[in-house]
């Protein structure tokens, strides 16, 4: 087996099937097979690279099929706020709904692209930390008048957007937000969640219906197959914690 980048067997066009060896498949990069299930990771400082490359990916899978979803998982501290507002306008652009789930951390543009997610399918592991604060300049430490001036008026242009779009997707009025926005706010994954950053705790069942879609996306044009649609936003984690009670924020 390769060493390094993780790798698994897998048949591709023109590979022989041969159920009991895998010498006729071909070693693929774990991710590339994760592509193959609609799978997209963010898994680090966001920067364009980064962001073309999930951008790329989620147009290419829109064209690919654009009735399928798309799971967009996240554990990122955060990055450039110009590379992930490249990322969320290509998840409002493409057809499909683009499931966001938290993991791990979600820091600073990492949290705007959670809480962009299709409305009602934005989750989160119960163990996950979420943080948000306002940009940040590049120009804050320099010697530049004319620079730093000019700076400012665009972060404060992208502040703008980023406060419009927390507006539009959380339950916080303006005077909340701006205050919060002020300095590093973290969250718990039950705060974020009374926040309206995500919709639902836990992602176990989402990854078994993931699964289930993947296995069946041969047969997705078939008009007898029965309709999971209606059943997909109630399959979360039945072991996820209880927030019937509000948490207090800070």
């Amino acid at each position: 087996m390769p060493i390094g980048m993780p790798k698994i067997p897998f048949l591709l066009d023109g590979d022989e099937e041969d159920e009991e060896e895998d010498d006729d498949a071909t070693w693929v990069d774990l991710y590339n097979v994760l592509y193959r299930t609609r799978s997209i990771f963010l898994g680090d400082a966001i920067h364009f690279e980064v962001a073309n490359h999930i951008a790329g990916l989620m147009i290419f899978l829109t064209i690919q099929d654009a009735t399928q979803n798309l799971y967009f998982f996240i554990n990122s501290p955060g990055g450039m706020a110009v590379a992930g507002l490249l990322i969320y306008d290509t998840m409002q652009y493409v057809t499909p709904p683009v499931y966001t789930l938290g993991l791990g951390v979600l820091a600073s543009m990492a949290s705007f692209l959670l809480v962009g997610g299709e409305t009602s399918k934005r989750l989160m592991g119960p163990n996950a930390r979420v943080m948000i604060h306002q940009p940040e300049s590049d120009y804050t430490h320099k010697d530049k008048t004319l620079e730093v001036q000019l700076d400012s008026g665009e972060v404060e242009d992208i502040r703008n957007m980023v406060i419009r779009v927390y507006l539009e997707r959380t339950r916080l009025p303006r005077e909340v937000l701006n205050d919060h926005l002020e300095r590093n706010y973290f969250m718990t994954a039950t705060e974020a969640k009374y926040y309206g950053i995500v919709d639902d705790i836990g992602i176990q069942n989402l990854l078994a219906r993931l699964r289930e879609e993947s296995a069946s996306q041969d047969n997705s044009l078939d008009p007898d197959a029965p309709d999971e649609s209606a059943s997909q936003d109630n399959s979360l984690d039945p072991d996820a914690p209880d927030e019937t009670r509000p948490p207090k924020l800070r």
